[in-house]
């Protein structure tokens, strides 16, 4: 199935978001996508403007299908909560009223001040004013029982006339709190106006029975029961789900990379379609979290991205998956998902919005089967000698890398594989890599993998832990192959970083369509069936040949990011773990033998 594409470029360079309406939402729009420009001619800037623009859509997709036309259960429940809401008003009116007692006691305060001169029988309007405190007192169950009657006889009035004014105010919460789709004016809405005053009618009769202490009364009007349904809660504004996300994303508690965060934006944004937009965080609990469990187990991979799913929900994705049965996420990303939501969820928990994590206990089995391999030393001589590295017929469409040809591609296409090769390093360190990170060291020339640079680009890198930031020398394989050659080259151009063409997708993830097109590029040569083999098939063959060389994992794993130690010692100094000479030896101990690359070397 073909993927469809968010970012189309037009006439004039300029960037623009494709928005795809959703199908269950076209009545709402007059076509089927929609055009915004991202304001930018720079791919690399538009890419990183796009995703945000698409959840601002999604969120408005989601606002619109919440904003749902009224139901019977709506309209029962609008009933029976104006019902009680008027008894409810009714009775704690009741408690404000004076008692016999208050009022014997204002009179014989007023007998007092009489008697003591305080007011004076020759002062007529100070007589008048005396007396009202009391006056009121004593008239104010009538005056009440009065202003309900009157409003009970505009009511009838209003219900044999079809006037909607005297509920209007009602009507409207109704609809605000529950985001219904009626507009004022229309039949949806009289007939709901009609129903809240029969309502009330009903509510008013029984506090002039429970004026004359008969609290026995039940509606007569069929309509007036209580409703058996409920009407979905809303949240209340800076409190629904991604609301609190946001803020959590600031706050970042436990420092993780940017990356992580907007992969947490995304899982949890599935299980926001999941329970709706104007969900409460509060209301995350386990039977939600079990249910949005049950359909990611069910969801297709990378379903955002398939046009057959497009503008679906999760729920309609995974039904509509039982038709033409795409391959569904594995336990580990299935738990991946559950892993986002409970980081979330213990943020909430502290914040007191919640009051444990739902998500505990939820993850499923793990899968224990290996899956990633290294790449056996035929496997590499077979995809060195490939179109890809040796010269294809074009480098502008991943349909040409196979096909052998005169373009011989040598961006980050060619050398991230080989840099990966000869030093473990991840695509996207190595991808990201600004000029200033590439320098030489005491007569060694080394890459510097961190997130910030000299070049002002620390909003474009990032490194997946802390203990990913490192100093690795370059192999001498690499120099043998032109890689220094390639940089003094790339520094004479201007460019800033060592590989300019090496964009982030949507997402921000650095080089993620070369690492999906460089696995179905190993499909086309015949060298991957199914999952086992990737990009990161040279990081697990530098491990490998680190253990060859007899090194122990505890000795090199600082080299590839990964922490060890002890966690505490590992906050002193500040001096990186390993000197220099002792990295070289680890890296230059990476080797492969009978790997020939002599037909690609300088």
């Amino acid at each position: 199935m073909a993927r469809r594409s968010n970012l189309i470029r037009r006439e004039g360079g300029t960037y623009y978001a494709r928005i795809y309406f959703p199908t269950d939402l076209r009545d709402h729009f007059q076509s089927e996508d929609k055009k915004v420009s991202l304001r930018t001619k720079d791919e690399t800037v538009a890419k990183q403007r796009l995703y945000p623009e698409l959840q601002k859509w999604e969120s408005l997709f989601e606002d619109i299908r919440s904003r749902r036309d009224v139901t019977v259960n709506d309209k029962a429940v609008a009933v029976w909560e104006h019902y009680e809401a008027t008894l409810q008003q009714y009775d704690r009116k009741q408690l404000t009223m004076p008692t016999p007692v208050q009022i014997d006691t204002e009179l014989q305060q007023l007998y007092r001040r009489i008697d003591m001169g305080e007011i004076s029988s020759d002062d007529f309007y100070g007589m008048i004013n005396a007396y009202t405190d009391y006056e009121l007192m004593v008239r104010a169950r009538a005056d009440d029982a009065n202003l309900r009657a009157r409003r009970l006889n505009l009511l009838k009035e209003a219900l044999g006339s079809g006037s909607t004014k005297p509920v209007a105010t009602a009507a409207r919460d109704f609809i605000t709190r529950h985001r219904i789709l009626i507009d004022a004016g229309s039949d949806s809405h009289r007939e709901l106006c009609n129903l809240l005053i029969r309502a009330e009618i009903e509510a008013l009769q029984r506090t002039t029975e429970r004026d004359k202490g008969d609290f026995t009364g039940v509606p007569k009007d069929p309509i007036v029961k209580p409703a058996a349904a409920t009407v979905r809660e809303v949240a209340a504004p800076g409190e629904t789900i991604m609301e609190l996300f946001e803020v959590y994303a600031r706050e970042n508690p436990k420092s993780i990379t940017a990356d992580t965060i907007n992969q947490a934006r995304r899982d949890i944004g599935t299980f926001v379609q999941h329970v709706g937009t104007t969900c409460p965080a509060a209301r995350i609990d386990k039977k939600a979290v079990r249910e949005w469990k049950a359909l990611l187990m069910k969801y297709p991979v990378k379903a955002a991205e398939i046009t057959a799913f497009k503008g679906m929900n999760i729920a309609q994705i995974v039904e509509h998956n039982k038709a033409i049965g795409k391959p569904v996420l594995t336990s580990r990303t299935v738990n991946r998902y559950l892993a986002s939501l409970g980081s979330f969820c213990n943020w909430l928990v502290a914040h007191g919005y919640i009051d444990n994590n739902p998500t505990s206990g939820m993850s499923l089995a793990k899968d224990k089967r290996k899956k990633v391999f290294p790449f056996t030393v035929e496997q590499m001589n077979v995809l060195f000698r490939s179109p890809l590295f040796t010269g294809c017929e074009s480098d502008e469409a991943p349909r040409f890398w196979s096909k052998p040809g005169s373009v011989k591609i040598r961006d980050h296409r060619y050398w991230v594989p080989l840099i990966m090769l000869y030093s473990g390093a991840r695509p996207a360190e190595i991808a990201q890599l600004a000029m200033s990170d590439v320098s030489e060291q005491d007569d060694t020339w080394i890459m510097n993998i961190t997130e910030t640079s000299d070049e002002g680009e620390e909003d474009l890198k990032s490194v997946k832990t802390l203990g990913s930031r490192r100093v690795v020398p370059i192999h001498r394989e690499l120099e043998r192959l032109g890689f220094l050659e390639y940089l003094e080259e790339t520094k004479k151009a201007g460019h800033t970083r060592v590989f300019p063409r090496a964009i982030r997708n949507a997402r921000g993830q650095m080089i993620a369509e070369f690492s999906r097109e460089f696995s179905r590029y190993l499909t086309k040569l015949g060298l991957k069936k199914g999952r086992g083999l990737s990009l990161y098939s040279f990081r697990h063959g530098a491990v490998d040949a680190l253990r060859r060389a007899g090194y122990l994992d505890e000795q090199f794993n600082f080299i590839f990011g990964h922490g060890n130690g002890n966690l505490v010692t590992r906050g002193y100094g500040v001096l990186v773990q390993g000197m220099l000479a002792q990295r070289v030896e680890l890296v230059n101990a990476i080797d492969y033998p009978k790997l020939k690359l002599e037909h690609i070397r300088v």
